[in-house]
């Protein structure tokens, strides 16, 4: 089993012919991901070759979903286009539109996450400024790299890209049903809890990492989500322990205002719900060791 993506997922890349996309179209790839098109209105009809493996390039997500069947879109548009692209998946209705895309305008952002919810949320937005998501060994819809773990039976939900491989690497003994890394902006689509759910749902998944960061109060509401809803084990990390008060720490949504979205209030958020919190990303992968064995 998987969340969200998994090996009949059939993936199309919007800004598959831009630099960012192309390189990323050939490792997803060479994960074994499913890629059946790329868009681009400028180079509609024409093809291109990675490796041997010919991969077409349609007008529009619509055409691209027509002619392939495509479920999934991963988005390497740049942030000035980025808002009509994420709109135009929209407007196609494909369940699953992945926007990796850093330094959207928030406004932006707010704007699509927004249509999405006005057109009865139709489209899964995961992102952005994320890494996308991957279930080892089946698909990889993202920069997510596919080779620093295996299959297993861990669900892993991350803000940060970079904990997000480390966690990965970490536990890759073990292995992963899927990691989902949602992005750090102020407005995503995807959250916490959508993502607990889905692990919550799935039969084969045991255990879940959740890692956040400080910043905004989505963690205390993940941890009021778990205390609940979620009956499986859930392991945590909250980044920025040491982070300045008032200072944007990488993330955009990573600023902390007075006490509010301190890394040590999601702490005990987390602890009141009954996640183990580890105080680096390396306990926390202790943590969970200790959970599954």
């Amino acid at each position: 089993m998987a969340i969200f993506l998994n090996k009949d997922s059939k993936v199309i890349v919007q800004g598959m012919t831009g630099a960012t996309g192309m390189k990323h179209t050939k490792l997803m790839l060479g994960d074994g991901t499913n890629i059946v098109g790329g868009v681009n209105p400028r180079k509609a009809g024409t093809d291109v070759d990675f490796d041997g493996t010919s991969i077409p390039v349609f007008g529009t997500v619509a055409e691209a979903m027509e002619k392939t069947g495509a479920d999934v879109s991963v988005l390497f548009v740049p942030p000035a286009f980025s808002k009509a692209a994420v709109v135009e998946a929209i407007d196609a209705e494909i369940p699953l539109a992945v926007v990796i895309t850093e330094g959207i305008a928030v406004h932006d952002s707010a704007a699509f996450y927004a249509y999405a919810k006005s057109k009865g949320d139709k489209t899964r937005i995961i992102g952005p400024n994320c890494p996308g998501l991957i279930t080892p060994g089946q698909s990889n819809a993202g920069i997510i790299p596919g080779d620093i773990t295996k299959p297993g039976r861990i669900g892993l939900v991350s803000k940060s890209g970079t904990l997000t491989y480390q966690m990965m690497y970490e536990l890759r003994d073990i292995g992963f049903s899927s990691a989902v890394g949602i992005g750090g902006d102020p407005v995503i689509g995807t959250t916490h809890i959508d993502a607990l759910a889905a692990f919550e749902a799935d039969p084969d998944t045991d255990l879940i990492v959740m890692i956040g960061e400080i910043g905004g109060d989505a963690e205390e509401r993940a941890a009021d989500f778990i205390k609940a809803n979620v009956t499986k084990p859930v392991v945590g990390y909250v980044a920025g322990f040491t982070a300045p008060e008032g200072k944007t720490m990488g993330h955009a949504g990573a600023i902390v205002s007075g006490s509010s979205g301190t890394a040590q209030a999601k702490k005990e958020a987390l602890e009141a719900a009954g996640v183990k919190v580890g105080k680096t990303p390396t306990e926390t992968a202790k943590l969970a060791r200790e959970l599954l064995s």
